[in-house]
């Protein structure tokens, strides 16, 4: 069996400043989108991008309902859940031209969620050949964009696709 490395990710583990209370739920409820990077706010959910992305683009979809346990999502906002989800691949479609998406949920710390008490969407577009050496032997991960920039793309999508609709 092969296994797959990502040492990158324990600068989230051992960086991440801790924030009194649920950062998902601060983030909800503070008037701070562009320095949060939320890019999408629905009524029951939003979108922002992962501080500590796996590929460039990494999008988070968080319900506002506080919970770490998928079954304990009502029926509206699980559908809010994946029609966001629709929405953001069109986006990256039109915005950044991936050749494929990785869409998932990591319930619980076994499972590999770094904040598993709220429950979150991963959408992470994907390319061919976008996994290197770089991680393994430079220990670095190689970012082609700023998340400022993504995240102005992709907020002119979402409000281009909100406003027609």
């Amino acid at each position: 069996m092969k296994q797959l490395w990502a040492p990158w990710r324990m600068a989230y583990l051992n960086e991440a400043q801790p924030v009194h209370g649920c950062v998902f739920c601060v983030k909800a409820h503070e008037d701070k989108d562009n320095d949060n990077y939320v890019i999408h706010r629905g009524d029951r959910c939003f979108a922002l991008l992962n501080l500590y992305p796996y590929n460039s683009g990494h999008l988070l979809i968080v319900p506002y309902l506080h919970t770490g346990d998928f079954s304990e999502i009502d029926e509206e906002t699980g559908r809010e859940l994946f029609a966001t989800s629709q929405l953001a691949m069109l986006v990256f479609n039109e915005v950044m031209h991936p050749e494929g998406f990785n869409l998932g949920v990591n319930q619980g710390k076994a499972a590999g969620a770094g904040i598993a008490d709220h429950i979150h969407l991963h959408l992470v577009p994907r390319w061919g050949g976008d996994t290197n050496f770089m991680p393994v032997l430079a220990d670095a991960k190689v970012m082609p964009e700023l998340l400022t920039a993504t995240a102005l793309k992709l907020r002119e999508g979402f409000a281009r696709h909100s406003s027609s609709s």
